[in-house]
């Protein structure tokens, strides 16, 4: 990609930029590297390089294969039958099933979650601490995503959990980190004050273009959004200073051109930045499909290609699917499951129903207990922990496993019927993104 020839040892997770000649020897060459396979390797490339050039190149590669950097074995195999459930350390609190917009795409049915409009009280998100107080077991920091439909609808509430949280905390040895996702229709100088002293981070959704936001975020009347939000979102940033936040889109069939969103936010002022593909029902008109793979493909590599450039020139900004760090990256189990749904993380609906994640909500098969009554289904949780890369036959054989850790169980068990299945559109663009944050990674080391 971008005239790189990049090599990825997926076991060990080495990359290695290579030129022309030994990318085409790795086609031709495989351990034990000995006197027999050069001779099979000069046999294959003579005529398309030179003889000593070759016999340089093996012993190279011959080289990374004894260092442990190239046709390495799998070493994480052996932890994935040891994948016991963690103590919960994560909710995502849906301190509102309802929403002041009627995006096209919302999964959550325009934000009831298609069980009726409703907002958590208060004493419901005092329970929901408790419990994450108690499930959490010696685990010190954790992490409270205040979520929507829209959040701030239920503002009252959603400050006064935090104060609730706070007290606990000091009581119980626990440090909690809040976050709140936003479509900003409401927020003010006090909110904003608010949010900047308490949200560790804060999400702040737009799909990024006028024309782009308005034709599938718009409000209950059908007006457009746009202009209401930017200054106030221009505004939560300007005053979180160095503060962690991001402004996050989506993007579907009626914008593959998605690269200018991402840059039209940048040009807002915007430097931490998501724009991630819409996961919807076929025949939506939409819907992201294989035919449009292609297309988008390009679009991220055209992307990629403007942030070097942008980096180089001292203007660079961040886009979440292209941060990767190739240095040290999670930790064994991280890559074996991923985002930890089901497990070490949860969801609670205003009724105080617990489901593995803000995705299951609704679906009553995936209901895990409830704070009402003190239920929760430890078997399923249990499921969910042992889900991992080497459950899931078709992560087995992919290059990209222990970056992406399985993918979304919720997208798996909503559009392929199980969460050891993988989605292969998001698989697909997933890989992609990988390909182009390698090559980032690449560019910038030069």
């Amino acid at each position: 990609m971008n005239g790189f020839y990049i090599v990825l040892d997926v076991n060990s997770g080495a990359v290695h930029v290579v030129d022309k000649l030994i990318y085409d020897m790795l086609d031709v060459v495989c351990p034990p590297f000995s006197a027999d396979g050069m001779g099979k390797a000069v046999e294959s490339l003579d005529g398309e390089y030179p003889r000593e050039e070759i016999c340089e190149a093996y012993e190279e590669l011959a080289t990374l294969y004894r260092e442990g950097q190239l046709f390495t074995e799998d070493d994480y195999g052996q932890y994935a039958g040891k994948m016991v459930a963690s103590p919960v350390k994560a909710l995502c609190l849906h301190v509102a099933h309802d929403c002041n917009l009627r995006c096209q795409y919302c999964f959550a049915s325009t934000g009831d979650f298609g069980g009726g409009r409703s907002l958590m009280p208060v004493e419901t998100g005092k329970k929901a601490i408790d419990f994450l107080i108690k499930s959490s077991a010696g685990r010190r920091n954790l992490e409270v995503d205040f979520f929507g439909g829209e959040p701030l609808m239920n503002w009252k509430m959603v400050e006064e959990t935090v104060r609730y949280a706070r007290e606990q905390e000091k009581i119980h040895n626990k440090n909690f980190r809040f976050t709140v996702t936003t479509n900003g229709m409401l927020l003010d100088d006090e909110k904003i004050d608010f949010i900047n002293k308490e949200m560790s981070n804060v999400v702040l959704s737009i799909d990024g273009r006028r024309e782009v936001n308005d034709r599938v975020r718009s409000r209950v009347d059908g007006s457009g959004c746009y202009d209401s939000i930017v200054p106030k979102f221009q505004k939560l940033v300007e005053r979180r200073g160095d503060g962690q936040y991001y402004v996050r889109g989506t993007y579907t069939k009626y914008n593959l051109d998605f690269a200018q969103d991402v840059l039209h936010l940048n040009s807002l002022g915007f430097d931490q930045i998501s724009v991630e593909p819409v996961v919807s029902d076929p025949g939506l008109p939409y819907t992201l499909e294989e035919s449009d793979l292609p297309a988008i493909y390009a679009e991220y590599e055209r992307l990629a290609k403007t942030m070097i450039q942008r980096k180089k020139e001292g203007k660079g900004f961040n886009f979440f699917h292209f941060m990767l760090d190739l240095d040290q990256g999670p930790c064994a189990i991280k890559r074996l499951r991923g985002c930890g749904c089901g497990n070490e993380y949860v969801a609670i609906t205003p009724d105080g129903d617990i489901y593995p994640c803000h995705q299951f909500v609704g679906q009553e098969q995936w209901k895990m207990g409830s704070l009402n009554d003190g239920t929760f289904d430890f078997a399923m949780k249990s499921d969910f922990a042992a889900a991992n890369v080497y459950t899931k036959p078709d992560c087995q054989k992919c290059w990209a496993r222990f970056y992406c850790s399985g993918g979304c169980n919720a997208n798996s068990a909503t559009y392929c019927g199980s969460i050891h299945k993988p989605y292969k559109i998001s698989c697909d663009l997933e890989k992609k993104r990988l390909e182009c944050a390698i090559m980032i990674k690449a560019a910038m080391a030069e």
